[in-house]
């Protein structure tokens, strides 16, 4: 049998890596390629005023997990498609706006219009705009407590605003879909799936029609510019915001300063700058020591609560174990049974290091001590 051989991590056969393939596709997406601003580049006001000014890119990022997170979503979304004849990967196409709806479940009525080869098995309700997020597991509290973002909502909400206007694009593909004209949609939900482990979370509402002319507001005013840098940066700045991280205008929108300063420091101009982060370290310091108080005597008034799910959190505690040490007459004992001298001054560390070294047992005894209780808060899952 001929053993295998070891690589370094990340290395691969003959200087291939599978990762190479898949950046090279990710690259040749639409997406990637794009130079209209579509639905799902309304994350940041800056980063949409950069496509539509046509500012080249100046940063390209390997982004391996969001790559993974396009695998599940496409492969959910066919899934949908096949099993419940949901319409997914539709084309809409708005005054200002395109993109991609994942789903768009359609109702009786509006079904009964399309070739039956069209018709989704079980028709919804009313009709209804869905959005797939695939999400990591470190993100996971976080979804189940407040759902959708700012900027996921407005890209839905654009989405159904499109669709109410201007029905399905008349796309190849899409010819019968965009002969229904506009689509009364009634509802909107977000579908999101953790990565990690395969766990589903389900938001939806009422469609709202003040948060769709919102979501159109956002996108005139980033048309009405001609300078990106006239439009606020929405977000923190690499190091402290995902979205900056993986920006591909991320040099364009910050700058760049030497190894190991971060890129904030070039917001500060002078001393009124300095006086301006200082106050709001302060006031963020202030925020942070109210909250604490909040929590501590909430912690205190929990003390006797034992776990489970109360209304919408769901609780549970840490630690709280007796503390043991090493039993000193104990190990006497043991080393005047093995005919081993005991040092005349005990010394614990070489007793225990030489115990280990036999394979001998450790012997412990409890101390009357506990270590510290730990309370965690977590969203009910339902």
């Amino acid at each position: 049998m001929t053993a295998p051989t070891a690589t370094r991590p990340g290395a691969a056969p003959g200087g291939l890596s599978i990762w190479t393939a898949a950046h090279d596709a990710d690259r040749r997406r639409p997406r990637s390629r794009q130079t209209e601003l579509g639905a799902s580049d309304t994350v940041c006001s800056r980063r949409a005023a950069y496509i539509v000014t046509g500012t080249a890119r100046t940063d390209t990022h390997e982004g391996k997990a969001a790559i993974l997170g396009t695998y599940i979503h496409a492969g959910l979304l066919e899934d949908v498609r096949r099993e419940f004849g949901w319409q997914v990967e539709r084309t809409v196409v708005g005054d200002n706006v395109r993109g991609h709806v994942d789903a768009v479940q359609l109702d009786e009525a509006t079904a009964a219009r399309l070739p039956k080869a069209l018709r989704p098995k079980v028709p919804a309700e009313v009709c209804t705009v869905e959005d797939v997020k695939t999400k990591s597991l470190w993100k996971w509290d976080h979804v189940l407590r407040y759902g959708a973002t700012k900027a996921e909502l407005r890209q839905v909400y654009l989405y159904a605003a499109i669709l109410r206007r201007h029905g399905f694009a008349d796309v190849r593909g899409q010819k019968a879909l965009a002969r229904l004209g506009p689509i009364d949609v009634q509802r909107i939900r977000f579908r999101f799936v953790c990565r990690d482990d395969g766990s589903e979370y389900v938001q939806e509402f009422a469609f709202d029609e003040l948060e769709a002319s919102a979501a159109l507001f956002w996108v005139d005013r980033v048309l009405e510019v001609e300078d990106p840098e006239e439009l606020p940066r929405d977000h923190d700045g690499p190091g402290l915001a995902a979205v900056c991280d993986y920006c591909p205008w991320l040099t364009a929108c910050w700058g760049q300063t030497g190894p190991g300063i971060p890129v904030q420091t070039l917001l500060v101009k002078d001393d009124d700058d300095r006086a301006q982060a200082l106050a709001d370290y302060v006031r963020g310091h202030e925020q942070e020591s109210a909250g604490k108080k909040v929590k501590a005597f909430a912690r205190a008034k929990l003390d006797q609560t034992k776990a489970d799910t109360y209304g919408a959190n769901t609780l549970s505690w840490s630690g709280g174990n007796p503390v043991k040490r090493p039993d000193e007459q104990a190990m006497v004992d043991l080393y005047e049974d093995a005919g081993v001298p005991v040092p005349m001054v005990p010394n614990l560390e070489e007793m225990v290091a030489f115990l280990k070294q036999e394979g001998i047992a450790v012997p412990m005894k409890d101390t009357g001590a506990k270590t510290a209780r730990s309370i965690n808060v977590r969203p009910a899952r339902t």
